[in-house]
């Protein structure tokens, strides 16, 4: 089971919610370190992620960001300030690509 579900509908073409997808692929990879893998079938854009600690997969359709993240034991002290910061990202990015 998850430890942060986020699932956030958005009113972006399909093209421009996998540009988002592929920005924050690129940030988890350089500013985090996760190891990343991307996929896309059937419209849906899949990305799994994981490090030392954290786990997870985001996915993203015409409609909606779906993200799930399983946090190790020291991690899971700072789930919340990890998810509203998810969260706040998330809101300026969909605010800049209105």
């Amino acid at each position: 089971m998850a430890d942060i579900e986020i699932h956030r509908p958005h009113g972006l073409d399909l093209a421009r919610a996998q540009g988002l997808a592929q920005e924050w692929l690129a940030q988890a990879q350089n500013d985090w370190g996760m190891l990343c893998t991307h996929s896309t079938l059937s419209g849906q854009d899949t990305v799994t992620f994981e490090r030392v600690g954290a786990k997870g997969v985001l996915r993203v359709d015409a409609t909606h960001f779906d993200m799930q993240i399983s946090l190790g034991f020291l991690l899971r002290a700072y789930k919340k300030k990890i998810e509203d910061t998810i969260n706040r990202n998330l809101d300026e990015a969909l605010g800049r690509l209105a």
